[in-house]
């Protein structure tokens, strides 16, 4: 009775997991979306685990599904654990700033959560229950983002600023997620025997869905979605003329309407592009700005690390670095040229750089044994009749994979993926003659020992884990409060508090730049500093560095951390402190060693030089990055700022002329053209148009 008890929580925290998945988030939190839903992942896995495994203790026995492809999932783990043990930032690999996904413990939670999907989701009853949970958070979360498009400030709940923002996640990901309840609701209608009104309300839902689809405006959706839409007409037509029993009963035959229909609706959409495809987005005034690197820059990328480490790549969630060293020079030319990208156009081609060629092995395993699994499934159940939940979560497993696959679906996307295949894998299983593992231990002394020693260090490292991780959530909340902060005492307050629950370069380099403003306001004075001014002075400093050499510390491999460090340099080379130019240098040099491409580096050393008095060095190093950059306006502009200061006025013209033709509607530019062509005292240059730190 016990095990029942304790089973069912189980079931019901992952039952919580799954449904509440697409549409969790902490209102009125300024927590981001993606971070509040590892939140829900965690402790939701956390509480089912512990409770399986205490029932475990109550009726001493366990069952798993025999699966190899389970087992290549935790060759995955296994891959991603020696990636992140020989990777260049470890700290980084493990965990990342906040849980991330690629780091060796969101992929590991991943996979145990694809494991205890098989074991409690996966048989017929629970799967039902599940599909129906699904169904109606489904529902709501394109009911409210419908919604919300018409008044987005009313239902904002504190987070989701503008009509984009969704509880999902990325705009182009709640596309792929309104393809994914358009597919269900198909498969839900064709193959289920549903009553007349359950047809009406999933008809709804469906039109709803494919209305979602239409307004997100992302082709890559009609396009994958009009194929599996095919794929179940084709699979339906085959199902009633290959299964025996339906011949033999005279079941009559209904023309797959609805899948034809789906079908021709994508060809529509995805071959007329924008002429049609812009209408409703117009209508509603939804226009995306998502960016992101594009699939030849991902697999330039991908090659640069694979020729450098080739094995196991630069480590997990190490992708951020591998862009910045070998993101392709065309980047420069557009508008993202100083954007950093930690994740490359698609989930697993990022997986393969940060994991090398045995990551790609692992998966490319996993991913066939998925296939040949899931075909077998499918033509199994055309020849000795339909088992609708299992080919239902194969279906929509295999969509959310090729999903993941072209595109960067975020932390949603991907944990249902695991779980729809982990429910699909128990399906398999129990659909076969000993498809399962079943072990008794409490009728043998010596098993007995072993397996409750066990499932004792489950529940404790469970428990450990998941307090560990709400307390580095807890930081969020600090971190969020610094960076919303009206002055420096109370930022400075929020951001150490931050930094003693979860010391990562994110919050460190955040660190740095409080104190780095408050040692500008310090400076500011002069000679009229009290004592304890100067005292506090050298206090700021000192914390601006410490926390700036932690960050470099815990991620060596990211050039915005030596920036960062370099920034804090040159405020103080200013000052006059010793060494500090040399420093600065250094650090700079080290940042565009990681990041070659980037010519804000070379301006940041152009402008220490230049407050140090080093004219020479400084247009050396602003030229150099004009050859990385040939349009960059702030350098342009600051080799007109030192040519001007050296008297030569028709060359700091030149270079004005050169910035104002990059951006002609930009008045401060048109101003101090025309006070450098009129050879009148110039009215100050304009101000940076990029950030160089």
């Amino acid at each position: 009775m016990w095990s029942n008890i304790l089973d069912r929580i189980s079931f019901w925290a992952l039952f919580l997991v799954v449904v509440l998945l697409p549409v969790f988030l902490l209102p009125f939190s300024k927590v981001a979306v993606e971070t509040s839903k590892g939140l829900l992942f965690v402790v939701g896995l956390s509480v089912s685990v512990i409770f399986w495994a205490l029932a475990r203790f109550s009726d001493g026995k366990i069952v798993i599904p025999k699966s190899y492809l389970l087992l290549s999932g935790f060759g995955v783990v296994l891959v991603t654990l020696l990636s992140a043990i020989f990777s260049a930032s470890p700290q980084m690999s493990f965990f990342g700033s906040m849980f991330d996904l690629g780091s060796f413990w969101f992929i590991l939670a991943s996979v145990l959560l694809m494991l205890f999907s098989a074991i409690i989701l996966g048989n017929r009853k629970n799967a039902k229950v599940i599909l129906l949970g699904v169904i109606a958070s489904s529902g709501a979360l394109l009911a409210f983002q419908t919604l919300h498009i018409f008044a987005p400030s009313f239902l904002s709940l504190g987070i989701l600023t503008g009509k984009l923002a969704n509880p999902l996640g990325s705009w182009n990901a709640l596309g792929v997620f309104a393809g994914l309840v358009a597919l269900m609701c198909l498969f839900l209608v064709e193959f289920f025997s549903i009553s007349k009104r359950g047809k009406w309300l999933l008809g709804g839902l469906m039109t709803l869905s494919m209305l979602m689809v239409a307004a997100v405006n992302f082709a890559f959706v009609w396009e994958v979605l009009g194929i599996f839409a095919l794929i179940l007409f084709v699979y339906k037509v085959s199902f009633f003329s290959g299964n025996k029993e339906v011949a033999e009963e005279g079941i009559k035959r209904h023309f797959p309407i609805f899948a034809f229909a789906i079908v021709m609706i994508s060809l529509l959409f995805f071959t007329s592009g924008q002429f049609i495809g812009r209408y409703l987005p117009t209508q509603l005034g939804l226009s995306s700005n998502e960016v992101g690197p594009s699939f030849s820059g991902t697999m330039t990328t991908t090659r640069g690390v694979l020729k450098s480490n080739p094995v196991l790549g630069l480590g997990p969630n190490m992708f951020g670095s591998a862009w910045a060293m070998h993101k392709p020079a065309q980047v420069n030319s557009s508008f993202f040229w100083n954007t950093p990208f930690n994740v490359g156009a698609g989930l697993f081609p990022t997986f393969v750089a940060t994991t090398g060629y045995l990551g790609m092995l692992s998966w490319l395993v996993f991913f066939v044994l998925f296939l040949v699994v899931g075909t077998k499934s499918l033509f199994a159940s055309i020849k000795n009749g339909l088992n609708p939940e299992m080919v239902l979560f194969f279906i929509a497993s295999l969509y959310l994979f090729i999903s993941s696959f072209f595109y960067f679906t975020g932390t949603s996307i991907f944990l249902l993926s695991m779980i729809f295949t982990g429910i699909f894998i128990g399906l398999h299983a129990s659909n076969k003659p000993e498809g399962v593992l079943s072990v008794e231990f409490l009728n043998d002394h010596r098993k007995s020992f072993f397996f409750i020693l066990f499932f004792v260090l489950l529940v404790i490292v469970s428990a450990a884990l998941s307090f560990k991780y709400v307390t580095r959530f807890t930081s969020v909340f600090y971190f969020e409060k610094a960076l919303s902060s009206q002055n420096v005492p109370e930022a400075e307050s929020s951001i150490r508090k931050a930094v003693s629950l979860y010391a990562n370069d994110l919050y460190l380099r955040t660190f740095a730049q409080i104190y780095t403003i408050k040692l500008n306001m310090l400076a500011s004075k002069g000679n009229s500093l009290t004592e304890a001014e100067k005292s506090d002075l050298q206090t700021t400093f000192d914390q601006a560095l410490g926390s700036t050499a932690l960050a470099t510390s815990f991620n060596p491999k990211s050039y915005i951390n030596f920036q960062t460090l370099g920034a804090v340099y040159s405020t103080v080379a200013s000052l006059g402190v010793k060494d500090s130019y040399e420093k600065a240098v250094e650090a700079y040099t080290t940042a565009g060693t990681l990041n070659p491409l980037n010519p804000s580096t070379k301006l940041a050393l152009a402008r220490v030089s230049l407050a140090v008095r080093k004219n020479v060095e400084a247009k050396a190093y602003a030229n150099e990055a004009l050859t990385l950059k040939a349009d960059y306006v702030d350098a342009l502009v600051f080799l007109a700022q030192v040519a001007k200061s050296e008297g030569n006025n028709q060359t700091a013209l030149s270079y004005a002329q050169k910035a104002l033709a990059v951006f002609p509607s930009n008045q401060d530019l048109v101003n101090y053209v025309n006070s450098l062509k009129s050879s009148s005292s110039p009215v100050p240059a304009p101000k940076p148009t990029e950030d160089d730190n």
